[in-house]
Parts: C-alpha cells; structure tokens; sequence
C-alpha cells in the first residue's frame, strides 16, 4: 500500500516538473526583461541627472562660487543659446561665470583707477608718496616695478610707450589671479577662455607694432636669413617653423596661465572640502602660497609679453640699422 502511495507520488511529481520548469523559465525570463529595462532606465536617469549636473557646475572644474547665485539662470541660457559649442572642449558653453568674475575685475579696476585720478588731481604738486595704503600707491608701486622689468629690455623711452599695453594686461590678470584666493569667487584666469583672449591681444599687438616699426618688410625674417630663388625650399621650410613658433605664443601663454591658476584655486578647494582642519591650516599653507603664485604667474605674462614685443621692434631696428 505504501509502495502505491509512493509510486503515485513520484508519478504526480514528474507529470507537475515540466510545468513547473516551464513556468521558471519564463518568470525568469520576465525578471530579466523587466531588471534590463529598468537598467535601461536607470542609466537614462543617471545620464540625465550627469547632463544636468554638468550644465550646473559649468566649465570652472565643478568648484561652488557665488555666480551660481548672483547669475541668473536666464542669463546663462541665452548665452548658452547663443554662443553655441566651445573651440577648446567641444561641447555647448553652460557656464558663464568667468565673464561675470572678470567684469567683477574690470570695473573693480575701473573704480581704483578713478580713485586714484581724482587723488592726483587734488594733489597735483605732491611729489613723494604718502605713507597711508592708497588705490593711488598701489599703482604706483606696480607700476614702478613693471617698468623697471620692461626697461631692462626695451629701454626708458619704449618701456614708457609701451606700458600701458603691457599694464593693463598685468593689471587684470594680477586682479583676476588674487580674486580666485578668496573663497567663493573664481578666477577668470582659471578658464582657457579668458586666458587664450589675452595671449590673443599679445599676439596681435607683437606683429602689429612690428609692421608699425619696420613695414611690410616685417615679414621678410618668416623666411629666413637668405630671401633668394635658388633658397627657395629652405624659405618654406623657415616659413612653417616661424609661423609654427608665432602661433605656439599665445598657446604657450593661455596654456601656462589657466594651468598654474586652476591647479592653485583647486589647491585651496582641496583644503576647503577637507572641514574645519583645512580651514585652520589655509592661512598657513596655501594662501602664501597661492599669493605668491598669483603674482608670479602675473609677472611672466607681462615679462613674456615684453619679450615677444622686443623681438618683433629690435628686428625692425636692426633692418633699418643695416641699410644706414
């Protein structure tokens, strides 16, 4: 009897395990679909919330600053709208906030500026400098010892004349540089934007104040000591390696600013995000630091850019001195 009971059992089980395999498969197979489907989802999500994430941090290395409150939201959409994608990354601006940090610099310098015109005019017969911190002895002290660079190269008389170039540009990249050690504002130097603007300006004011001084026989030192038919392979030669070392001047120089500027604002972020530690151990590691960098990144520029605008002038003068 137990042995019938026990057959039939056996029996029930292998006619129900087809079914039941059956009905495994395919709960299995609808747990797949529905966990690749919601992977499928999930990813969309998460490249979603990436997008967005991204078109909020910007292009200023994700850092929290105050143009993410003070910018308008609008405003950011129609530039974005507007400028379309970027040379450099490739991607569509989203961020604006190095224009809003150099305006802030512009007019700041602006406002010193006419601090500084008013105190001179009210005291024009005052020929030493006065004791108290003034806009004017600040720009008299950074003043002084631009020139003094500049002299060493170009002398008293071209140091002068082409001071207010190379000035304004030291000017706001100092401004631009020292703004970014300040927590909660950027530097605009940190942006390759900015940067590549102001090599830019170099670049253009080198070769047009070498057409201004020699002529259009400025150009004759592109193709090399030897301007004749039989050189001519060695003249195209000389061309592509000059027109190779001119364009690698504002490259080097956008490049060499928004590197050291970024890599010293992300310094100080870094002790920022380490809490109340780092905020003890900024005033003593970092911020001299990034002070003396600031200046000092702000001084090649301005030395660079001297050296590029004496080349460019001291050929001119060297032509003209071998036709007298």
């Amino acid at each position: 009897m137990k042995r019938g009971w026990m057959l039939a059992a056996m029996c029930a089980a292998l006619a129900v395990a087809p079914a039941l395999a059956r009905a495994s498969e395919e709960a299995e197979t609808s747990g797949n679909g529905a966990a690749a489907v919601a992977g499928h989802e999930g990813a969309a999500e998460a490249q979603a919330a990436e997008a967005g994430e991204h078109a909020a941090k910007g292009h200023h290395g994700g850092h929290w600053s105050i143009a993410d409150v003070l910018v308008p939201q609008s405003l950011t959409g129609i530039a974005t709208a507007n400028l379309g994608k970027s040379i450099v990354a490739g991607d569509h601006v989203t961020s604006i906030n190095h224009i809003f940090f150099a305006s802030i610099v512009f007019v700041l310098v602006l406002v010193l500026m006419a601090m500084a015109a008013w105190q001179m005019k009210a005291n024009p017969d005052d020929l030493l400098p006065r004791r108290t911190f003034s806009p004017l002895a600040l720009f008299e002290v950074l003043t002084d010892a631009l020139l003094g660079l500049m002299e060493g190269l170009l002398g008293h008389e071209r140091a002068l004349y082409f001071l207010p170039l190379v000035g304004s540009l030291g000017l706001f990249i100092l401004f631009n540089n020292l703004l970014g050690v300040i927590p909660g504002f950027l530097p605009a130097t940190s942006n390759l934007n900015t940067t590549f603007a102001l090599g830019s300006v170099v670049f253009v004011a080198t070769h047009y104040f070498g057409v201004r001084a020699h002529g259009i026989s400025y150009f004759k030192h592109f193709f090399g000591p030897i301007i004749k038919w039989y050189a001519l392979p060695l003249m195209i030669l000389m061309f592509c390696i000059e027109m190779i070392s001119h364009v690698a001047r504002p490259v080097s120089l956008g490049i060499r600013l928004f590197g050291n500027m970024y890599g010293d604002h992300s310094a100080i972020a870094a002790f920022l995000v380490a809490g109340v530690f780092g905020w003890i151990l900024i005033p003593i590691i970092p911020l001299p630091l990034g002070v003396l960098v600031c200046v000092v990144q702000s001084m090649v520029f301005c030395i660079l850019s001297t050296v590029y605008i004496h080349l460019a002038t001291e050929e001119a003068e060297e032509g003209e001195g071998g036709h007298h």
